[in-house]
């Protein structure tokens, strides 16, 4: 069984932090990569938001879990082609936070998608569980669970409009300060001290 979980992580958060650590408690594979979201418009180019991502999962020190950028992609469909390919035999768990359950049905070949591996759902403040959401994509031939996992009330895009360093890993500033992302150079004073 292999855990998939693509982010925009712009920036990565405490949130995906917190979510990360968790997915490896509950799968022995974890793969999760930065990727452009169609539906966003993003604040640092991709290559930039894959390396944060990857010092969060260094940070975390777990084999289970890697980056994998090869399975990006804007289409969530591509990136389960590109994970079938790796794990022919592996059942697929694709992740996702509860604010993205909305937009699911409206995703490119949603129904493909939704055949070809089991969703797993992860509560996030803010954006609570839709039972009628869960119910349309199970009778749309989705395999639904909803991941036991709490996860602090933070956001990429509350970052982006309101820096805050509190909420940000504090593995991710040696970066975030030499590139001047964010403007969290001016919250400098206010970060969190590394561990």
């Amino acid at each position: 069984m292999v855990a998939l979980f693509g982010t925009s992580a712009d920036p990565p958060t405490l949130g995906h932090r917190t979510l990360l650590a968790g997915l490896t408690r509950h799968y022995p594979m974890v793969r999760t990569w930065a990727s452009d979201n169609p539906f966003k418009t993003h604040g640092a180019p991709l290559a930039v938001r894959a390396a944060l991502l990857e010092a969060v999962v260094e940070s975390l020190e777990s084999p289970r879990l890697r980056l994998d950028q090869s399975l990006s992609s804007p289409r969530a469909l591509d990136t389960l082609k590109r994970a079938a390919q790796q794990w022919p035999d592996a059942e697929l768990v694709f992740v996702v936070g509860s604010d993205l359950l909305p937009q699911i049905q409206r995703w490119y070949a949603a129904d493909e998608i939704l055949h070809r591996c089991r969703l797993a759902v992860v509560p996030r403040l803010g954006w609570p569980l839709d039972s009628l959401q869960i119910e349309q994509l199970n009778h749309l031939g989705g395999r639904v669970e909803v991941l036991p996992l709490e996860i602090p009330a933070t956001a990429s895009s509350a970052i982006r409009r309101h820096p805050d360093p509190q909420l940000v890993p504090p593995e991710l500033w040696p970066v975030l300060l030499e590139q001047n992302l964010y403007g969290l150079r001016t919250c400098q004073a206010s970060r969190p001290p590394l561990r």
